[in-house]
């Protein structure tokens, strides 16, 4: 406590370049925290929006559905069994059926995902009641960044061509029921939702389906021709994308770490060579080299803590602010691909606070003891003197 004590009173009395260091070092505090916070908060919301909106508790895939090959979509349809039926009528599974197609605005052509879903259905956040409303035109329900692609809006029709699952092409119109908002591009981009029963009927695929979603009330059912794919193998490509982009986000605040312990380092280098005298009057006092040692490191790593107490003045409220009117993304991010919503809540685990604090502390501290352990060499007489053995 002693030398905490020593080591807080010569700290405060060096003035200026103390608290330009922990202001530096503050600043990596709060950098680590914002934005491990913000991925762990883009990572939820990304998980949340893409149960809801597309993977439910699960899906089942037909054998030879593959979603990274549009090629497989031929084949990749079966009879859903018996007892999933069952289920599906109960509203625990939704069968999704998948072809491919072309839609033709303004006399363009577009490829695009033609996807049938129960009208009914409630495990997902779709919009599909808005299919329900089947007239001389087949209803169809497509995403903003669809509209934005294809120029279509809520009322317009537009020539659909399809194959059968004989090969055999046919079109009609369908009319844009509803442009609906999402963050999930990979339920919108390229893709038109019809009615379940329209689709099979338009492509004589009878009762069938590419893929079931599940629900928590779902029962497993075996069956050569379909296999059930986890809520964790589903975001597996997801989760992977945001470690990385964690990980290479550490890059930057590792920089800015390592600059403020550089300069801790270059002040405790400076400090010992500066101080001689006074380390040569501590071991004469009965001071162990060991103890003066300790005191500077224990002084070199007070600037971590005095950094945390800076951090938390103005971090602080800056993470409560965020943490209310959230993290704004700029337009066009989502064009990657990945569910991000126009402003993220970011997450601030107690994990996230306390792992930065101790990394920023054990890293200081370390830097501090390296120049330290020159004291143990000197000899006292020649640091009263001023002079390094």
């Amino acid at each position: 406590m002693l030398s905490f004590k020593i080591a807080v009173k010569n700290l405060i009395g060096a003035g200026l370049k103390t608290w330009l260091n922990v202001f530096v070092l503050s600043l990596s505090f709060v950098m680590i925290i914002f934005y491990n916070s913000m991925i762990d908060g883009w990572n939820k919301q990304a998980e949340t929006d893409t149960i809801a909106w597309e993977i439910g508790q699960g899906q089942i895939w037909e054998k030879d559905y593959d979603p990274y090959d549009p090629y497989s979509l031929i084949d990749a349809h079966a009879v859903i069994p018996p007892e999933l039926k069952n289920q599906a009528t109960k509203g625990d599974v939704v069968p999704i059926l998948i072809t491919q197609a072309s839609v033709y605005p303004q006399g363009r052509m577009q490829n695009i995902l033609l996807k049938g879903i129960p009208t009914d259905q409630q495990l997902l956040d779709l919009p599909t009641a808005e299919l329900s409303d089947e007239g001389e035109t087949t209803p169809a329900i497509i995403g903003r960044r669809m509209s934005e692609a294809t120029k279509l809006k809520q009322g317009d029709r537009v020539l659909l061509r399809w194959r059968d699952k004989n090969g055999t092409f046919d079109a009609q119109e369908i009319l844009i029921t509803k442009v609906f908002e999402n963050n999930v591009p990979s339920i919108d981009a390229g893709q038109v939702w019809i009615p379940l029963a329209s689709l099979q009927e338009m492509t004589g695929m009878t009762d069938e389906a590419t893929l079931l979603v599940v629900g928590d009330d779902y029962q497993p059912v075996a069956d050569a021709n379909w296999e059930f794919k986890s809520i964790g193998f589903l975001l597996a490509d997801m989760r992977a994308i945001i470690e990385t982009k964690k990980g290479s986000a550490a890059i930057m605040y590792l920089l800015l770490l390592g600059i403020a312990l550089l300069a801790i380092f270059d002040t405790q280098v400076l400090s010992i060579f500066r101080r001689q005298k006074e380390i040569g009057t501590y071991v004469a006092l009965g001071m162990t080299r060991g103890q003066v040692v300790k005191l500077f490191t224990i002084e070199g790593g007070a600037h971590s803590l005095f950094a945390a107490a800076l951090g938390a003045l103005y971090g602080i409220p800056l993470f409560i602010y965020l943490n209310k009117v959230g993290i704004p993304m700029p337009a066009g991010t989502d064009s990657a691909g990945l569910p991000i919503s126009s402003e993220i809540i970011p997450v601030y685990g107690l994990g996230l606070v306390v792992g930065t604090i101790l990394l920023v502390v054990l890293s200081a501290t370390i830097v501090s003891y390296m120049p330290a352990r020159k004291i143990a060499r000197m000899k006292p007489t020649e640091a009263l003197k001023g002079k390094i053995q």
